[in-house]
């Protein structure tokens, strides 16, 4: 059930990037491209994404623990911008999925924007523990 959420919360921080057009990140909704296909794909993009950030973003993270002290943590954005963008470089097989145009501009301000989205979700989200 986590995964779920998490995918669904992926796919609607994905879409309110993609509605910052100065980002230069687009989801390609495959055909015939209507409201149907847009969500089927950012399901689908939130997924890939969801899968990408546990399974490597979790090693590049191990690694790279030292340059998280180094930096007070601000080596993140940067990691989860190159998350991002893997997410759309294994997306762009297909004629529909995630573009990224910019990594240094778009991919780092998206990955923040996801972020604080996925953040605020968590918190919202969160199971409430129940004091008897």
């Amino acid at each position: 059930m986590g995964f779920l959420i998490r995918v669904v919360v992926n796919a609607f921080a994905i879409w309110v990037v993609t509605l910052i057009p100065a980002l230069q990140v687009f989801v390609i909704p495959f055909a015939p491209g209507e409201t149907l296909q847009l969500i089927l794909t950012l399901l689908l993009v939130a997924a890939i994404f969801a899968i990408v950030n546990t399974i490597i973003g979790t090693v590049i993270k191990v690694l790279a623990f030292p340059l998280y002290i180094l930096t007070l943590g601000l080596i993140g954005l940067l990691i989860n911008a190159f998350l991002l963008w893997l997410t759309a470089w294994f997306t762009q097989w297909w004629s529909f999925g995630l573009r990224v145009e910019e990594f240094w501009w778009g991919g780092i301000i998206a990955a923040l924007i996801i972020s604080v989205i996925n953040w605020i979700a968590g918190i919202i989200l969160r199971p409430r523990r129940r004091e008897d």
